[in-house]
């Protein structure tokens, strides 16, 4: 056999991973699955690697509920604030992992796991799809942790089916957030940039929003903030959804910015990723 025969499924391999069309949906499909299993794996090997799942809506929950409640909802008021913040707290938890995407993304990079799936033929969406497919997962047990710390601090709950919108709503918004992030794990050199950029982003944006407090007390510069801020559209849906009130319009604004921060950065963290990879 020449060495020309014995080097072209290689390289006909090597080109259809370049293409994710040419893969096909089934093939797709499958590499996610297989890298969804390796990253589920690898959390198995790594238990602290879902600390800040666990621990981070325990920890948030508490501090704001005995510290901050009192100031803003009123001495004795620690029900209604638990009402108030823990649809919010939903939304920071998204945010939060979100970030917690890109470092782990460049981290890989860093340890030459990349190198490693440079090297099979698989479609590179597949790689980022299976990393927010987990990371969605993590949301998800996150939320359920911070909806028992609220249940057991005295959350109430009217609409159970509006509950499991609000969580899905969360989920859904949260991946969009994920595509940045990945975007950030890529382009950006190490881990510490990324926490950096990534705080410097988050904390006016959750700060900056209903998440914690009502806005009427705020300056009506930071009040207009608010009004265009995603972060307080999803935590007023979420109360909505949860304990009733209107929520069509703060549903409809989450998810438009779902959809255009998912078609916006989607295609440049794929792209991104192919350039680097």
């Amino acid at each position: 056999m020449s060495a020309a025969t014995a080097t072209a499924p290689a390289t006909a391999a090597a080109t259809a991973a370049d293409d994710d069309g040419r893969i096909g949906l089934r093939g797709n499909l499958r590499h996610i699955g297989a890298l969804v299993r390796r990253n589920l794996l690898r959390i198995r090997q790594d238990p602290e690697s879902m600390f800040d799942a666990v621990l981070m809506p325990i920890v948030f929950t508490l501090l704001f509920v005995f510290v901050f409640g009192g100031a803003i909802a009123g001495k004795g008021n620690h029900d209604a604030y638990v009402n108030y913040v823990v649809p919010g707290l939903m939304a920071m938890m998204g945010m939060n992992i979100a970030m917690g995407v890109g470092t782990g993304f460049n981290q890989d990079f860093q340890s030459g796991v990349m190198d490693r799936f440079r090297s099979l033929p698989i479609a590179r969406s597949s790689v980022l799809i299976a990393k927010i497919v987990v990371e969605i997962g993590r949301m998800l047990v996150a939320t359920a942790i911070l909806l028992t710390v609220g249940f057991l601090l005295g959350l109430s709950v009217s609409d159970v089916p509006g509950l499991l919108a609000a969580v899905g709503l969360s989920m859904v918004f949260g991946s969009s957030i994920m595509w940045i992030f990945l975007t950030m794990g890529v382009t950006m050199k190490n881990a510490q940039a990324i926490q950096g950029m990534g705080f410097l982003v988050l904390m006016p944006l959750q700060f900056g929003s209903s998440i914690f407090a009502p806005t009427g007390s705020m300056p009506g510069w930071l009040q207009t903030f608010t009004d265009y801020n995603p972060l307080s559209s999803l935590a007023d849906s979420a109360r909505g959804l949860m304990n009733g009130g209107p929520v069509a319009h703060d549903v409809w604004v989450t998810l438009i910015w779902s959809a255009v921060i998912t078609a916006v950065m989607a295609p440049v963290a794929i792209r991104k990723f192919r350039g680097k990879s």
